[in-house]
């Protein structure tokens, strides 16, 4: 055989070559040298170098189990494998893997090229039956039929295989073989076959009887890799001892077969990914052989003391198990290891047996809890290229790790580093051939990173850095632009300062610059524009003033741009328009002024816009509607006029907070038709709201806070995203849309402050999902209706104040169990408030578990995940509630959610304060004034320890204001004026800060602040009696006096008896009170003394 031969083919088999080529679509022109009448010198074409028979075909591609073609070459595209190859009957070789068939089945005739010993198909995207006349090439030495299509390649009886008795090679992986009982039968009467690939071949159902598989004495390479292979399926190899590589991955083994112990001519085995559990057992101590060795992704947990005789095993991999506790001295005998990965376990302890790995290129320890100091375990690894000690507690880096000059990859992130032994200098200028350097999420703040000095490599090869969250607190390192192969530099969240030195701009192969989170300051340098294979700069978070530099707009690679919160000024350059490749773009939260540029609308890969929080004024340029990509885009915050623009691509537009003028497009909702979020609140829109934005597929509409007109139009349809709607603070009218009731997923709905009137529907369908309905500030009239739990099973806010119902509080309102918060007031309520007050579980939760509030109803979360959307759209921090607390209206706005409140003020209440309502612990502020409520305050009011504010001002109430009130510490407001409260007000704790005004116009009440109280004028204590604290507040006094006394009498009298007794130390104290004593007088004397002379010079001078 020769390729390109010089000799003309024979023109028969050029021309069923030309034909054959004519059924293929070739995008890249693969086949172009298949011209001229020299076929043998055509790409992929051989010939004999006697006969001029073409007797190769390889149109080979790339081929994997994914279909993933190859990097360079595009497949080749044919309706069928075309039978014009039956006239290259001399053909012995034909490879056509890696291109694409359609899915039409593998055609019968491929059975007839007879002198075939080399055929592969394989990821050819063929479909079907596979069929038996493939058994008539009996020359086949290899067959390869793996991984076509998804829909697997499937054979009905397998028989046809046991005639290629020549078959060398057997690789089938990805057919479906369930049902092949007799496949062990079949292959065992092959004997030239030495290897067989199975992999992803269904055979978790077969039965399969004992099978001697000896007549197959030449097999050595058996792959059965995910192709769901139980214990019972796996007997049947028990007798292949000759097997020197066995691949058992990815199946659903749960025990390591004891016969296995007998395969001593094992090189390779790899268990990895079953659901092995306990012990690794014996059955490998035999294996002599084994250089390759994968137990990883099971479930072990303890590694045998046997497990070291291991001298010729290459890789070992015993990762993500749940292996624990120190390594033992199980790995000494492994002297000729390379590849050790034992991630992914509880081991604890570093062992020192590691410095004899002199031969080790990898290792991996990451993901474990080994703890504290690194020690000098690793010196000795000279080999040693790849070494991962993250995620563990590690606590200090030792100056070994600068001798390790062959390390090329370096992981070190995500441990509990303080310090290092040496500078990072120290252990970086001689890993000159070290590539990648991971030291994020540490805790080295206080080790010196900006001066560190490289010197000793000639050149470094460094690309990627990172020593991102780590606390450092220095100037910036200029010590990296002695790196200049580095192409990711990742220092976010650190606590550097200063400005960025100039001589950033020569590492001109950065790719990536994160400087986030920082405290960088000065102007972002002019000559960043010589990085120019820059993909993403991001420097946000940072404290960088003065213009954006216009040189930004040269560097035509980024990707990605963030230059968020900081102090950026003036305009944004028109430069910016010129990154052509730009995707993701963020100046928000700086002070830039001026207009948007015209030139954004030149950004066609853009889908993130983000300029919120600056000072920008004029229109929204028309060309964005041509930013066919644009995703999302947040202009709120600024000083933007104009129309709402209509962007046709949009999810996400957030344009509130801005002068925006006009009325809403009719068509907004088709114009839009991916519209998920639109934010306009707070702007100066008029008009009406259109019908097309009811019919879209909105998670959020927020239009709050304009000068929308109209009716609300009744058109919702029940659209599964919605969360909120916000229609608050307009000049909406009409009636309440029943159509509301249509959207079941909605979480948040505002319709207070308008102008909306009539009656609110009195059955609604359920709004499971519903957690504030806010209609206050409106007209609506008639009763409140009987909305139940089966209504609105999650509502935590209900507020209907401001409004003109009447009738009484329905009673079902009591069976909301997750309400927090009932606003009544203001409207013309009558009747007594319902018995059934204190059922509202919602309201009985303490607050010092602030968690448990949010247990009553989860926030539901929207995922845009490849887009960079990761969290939820509409979440309580973003909702805006009007409450009376503590005597004033506050909006409270993101702390909404631990409010727990009450208010059925200014209606026409009477009866009885329910005793029911001080099961309510929870409440934090109650508010039942301005009615005609009477009677006393309950008795039980002190067990509602939570209350802030408690208002039951002009009512009829009357009674003694009851004492355990005192157990109240949280009550910073009170209000009990114009009732006919009588008798002493409780003095001491938070009443000796409350001012008359809270008593006021109570004619029988009496003590500070107002008259003291006739029956005792010298009681200056708590009242007319004292409650049980106060007593109890006696007692502790009168028995820490006694203690006291007793043990002054005890240290007295005991001193007394001592001196009494022991002679000696009479005489020692009298004489120590003796020398005291003249002591004092000396020192007495010189003082009075000094004096004097100080009182005549000051006399004489005066």
């Amino acid at each position: 055989m020769c390729e390109n031969s010089s000799k003309p083919c024979i023109q028969r088999e050029r021309e069923a070559l030309i034909k054959f080529k004519s059924t293929f679509h070739d995008p890249t022109n693969r086949l172009s040298s298949w011209k001229g009448n020299h076929c043998c010198q055509w790409d992929g074409i051989a010939c004999d170098n006697v006969t001029s028979h073409v007797v190769k075909l390889d149109l080979s591609n790339t081929c994997s189990k994914f279909e993933e073609y190859g990097d360079t070459l595009i497949p080749l595209k044919a309706q069928n494998l075309d039978p014009s190859l039956l006239q290259l009957e001399y053909l012995s070789y034909l490879d056509l893997s890696g291109n694409y068939f359609k899915c039409t089945p593998i055609p019968t005739f491929v059975g007839s090229m007879r002198r075939l010993s080399y055929l592969s198909l394989s990821c050819g995207s063929f479909c079907g039956t596979i069929p038996s006349t493939i058994g008539n090439l009996t020359n086949l030495r290899h067959l390869d039929l793996r991984f076509n299509s998804y829909v697997n390649l499937n054979i009905n009886n397998i028989n046809w295989i046991s005639q290629l008795q020549l078959i060398e090679y057997l690789d089938i992986s990805g057919v479906y073989l369930d049902g092949e009982t007799n496949l062990f039968q079949v292959l065992g009467m092959l004997p030239s076959l030495s290897t067989i690939y199975m992999d992803y071949c269904e055979l978790a159902n077969m039965t399969i009887p004992f099978v001697n598989l000896t007549s197959t004495p030449k097999l050595q390479f058996l792959h059965l890799e995910g192709s769901q292979v139980t214990n019972p399926v796996l007997d049947a190899l028990q007798n292949m001892t000759s097997l020197v590589h066995l691949d058992l991955s990815s199946n659903n083994l749960n025990l390591v077969p004891s016969w296995l112990s007998s395969f001593k001519k094992i090189e390779y085995l790899d268990l990895s990914s079953n659901d092995l559990r306990g012990p690794i057992p014996g059955v490998f101590k035999n294996m002599t052989s084994i250089q390759f060795l994968n137990l990883s992704n099971n479930y072990f947990s303890i590694i045998p003391s046997r497990f070291d005789n291991f001298d010729k095993l290459v890789k070992l991999d015993l990762s993500n198990n749940a292996l624990r506790g120190p390594i033992r001295d199980i790995f000494i005998n492994m002297t000729s290891i390379q590849f050790l990965y034992l991630s992914g376990n509880n081991f604890s302890t570093i062992p020192s047996q590691f410095d004899n790995f002199e031969k080790l290129v990898e290792l991996d320890l990451s993901h474990n809890a080994f703890r504290g100091p690194i020690h000098d375990v690793f010196k000795n690894m000279t080999s040693i290229q790849f070494l991962d000690l993250s995620n563990n507690y590690l606590t200090s880096v030792p100056c070994s790790f600068g001798e390790l000059k062959r390390l090329v990859h370096l992981d070190l992130s995500m441990n509990d580093f303080t310090f290092m032994e040496c500078s990072l200098s120290t252990i970086l200028t001689n890993l000159c051939q070290l590539k990648t350097l991971y030291f994020s999420n540490n805790k080295l703040g206080r080790e010196p990173i900006g001066d560190v000095e490289l010197g000793r490599c000639i050149t470094y090869d460094l690309e990627v850095l990172d020593l991102s969250n780590n606390k450092f607190s220095d100037h910036f390192p200029t010590w990296v632009e002695r790196l200049e192969n580095l192409n990711h530099l990742d220092l976010h969240s650190n606590f550097f300062y200063g400005s960025i030195p100039s001589s950033l701009g020569k590492m001109s192969k950065l790719e990536l610059l994160d400087l986030s989170n920082n405290t960088l300051d000065g102007n972002l340098p002019n000559n960043i524009e010589q990085l120019t294979n820059l993909t993403v700069l991001d420097v946000s978070f940072n404290k960088f003033y003065g213009v954006v530099p216009h040189s930004v707009g040269k560097l035509i690679n980024l990707q990605r741009l963030d230059l968020s919160n900081n102090y950026l000024n003036v305009t944004i350059p028109q430069t910016l328009g010129k990154l052509i490749n730009l995707e993701y773009l963020d100046l928000s939260n700086n002070q830039l002024d001026g207009f948007i540029p015209q030139s954004f609308g030149q950004l066609t890969h853009l889908w993130y816009l983000n300029i919120s929080r600056n000072k920008l004024h004029g229109n929204i340029p028309d060309n964005f509607y041509y930013l066919v990509n644009l995703y999302s885009l947040d202009l709120s915050s600024n000083k933007l006029d104009g129309m709402i623009p209509v962007i046709p691509h949009l999810w996400f537009m957030n344009l509130s907070y801005n002068h925006m003028h006009g009325s809403l497009p009719k068509n907004i909702g088709n114009k839009m038709p991916y519209l998920g979020i639109l934010l306009l609140g707070s702007n100066l829109i008029n008009g009406s709201i259109p019908n097309s934005l009811c019919q879209s597929e909105l998670y959020n509409l927020d239009l709050s806070k304009n000068k929308i007109s109209g009716v609300i139009p009744n058109c919702w349809r029940n659209n599964p995203f919605w969360e909120e709607i916000n229609l608050s603070s307009n000049n909406l009218s009409g009636v309440f849309p029943t159509s509301f009731g249509n959207l079941s997923s909605l979480l948040w709905l505002h319709l207070n402050n308008n102008n909306l009137r009539g009656q609110l529907p009195m059955h609604m369908n359920t709004l499971e999902q519903l957690l504030i309905f806010d209609l206050g500030e409106n007209q609506f009239s008639g009763s409140i209706p009987s909305w139940t739990i089966n209504t609105f099973p999650s509502l935590q806010i209900l507020r209907l104040s401001k409004n003109k119902f009447s009738g009484s509080i329905p009673s079902q309102l009591c069976e909301l169990a997750a309400l927090k918060i009932l606003d009544l007031s203001s409207n013309n309520l009558v009747g007594s408030i319902p018995k059934c007050i204190g059922n509202l579980k919602g309201m009985t939760t303490d607050k010092s578990n602030s968690e448990s509030l949010s247990e009553l109803k989860p926030i539901y979360v929207v995922f845009i995940g490849f887009n960079g959307f990761n969290g939820s759209f509409s979440e309580w921090s973003q909702q805006d509630v009007k409450q009376v607390m503590k005597g004033r209206e506050f909006d409270y706005l993101k702390i909404v959610k631990f409010v727990v409140n009450m208010d059925l003020s200014e209606n026409k209440l009477v009866g009885l304060i329910p005793e029911g309502i001080t099961s309510l612990i929870g409440l934090h502020g109650l508010n039942l004034s301005h009615n005609c409520l009477e009677g006393e305050i309950p008795k039980m009011i002190g067990d509602m320890k939570s209350l802030e504010s408690f208002d039951i001002s002009h009512n009829q109430l009357s009674g003694h204001i009851p004492n355990n009130m005192f157990s109240l510490t949280s009550m910073s407001h009170l209000n009990l004026s114009y009732n006919n409260f009588s008798g002493p007000i409780p003095q001491g704790y938070q009443f000796s800060t409350y001012d008359r005004y809270v008593y006021a116009d109570n004619p029988y009440l009496c003590g500070p602040p107002l008259l003291k109280c006739p029956i005792d004028d010298s009681h200056s204590g708590r009242g007319f009696e004292e409650d049980e604290d106060g007593k109890e507040d006696r007692l502790e006094k009168l028995l820490l006096y006694s203690i006291i006394a007793a043990g002054f009498a005890t240290g007295f009298w005991g001193i007394i008896v001592v001196l009494v007794l022991k002679k000696s130390l009479r005489y020692a104290c009298f004489r120590w009170v003796e020398d005291a004593t003249d002591m004092v007088y000396v020192e007495v004397v010189i003082k009075v003394a000094r004096m004097k002379k100080w009182l005549v010079t000051n006399h004489v001078q005066g």
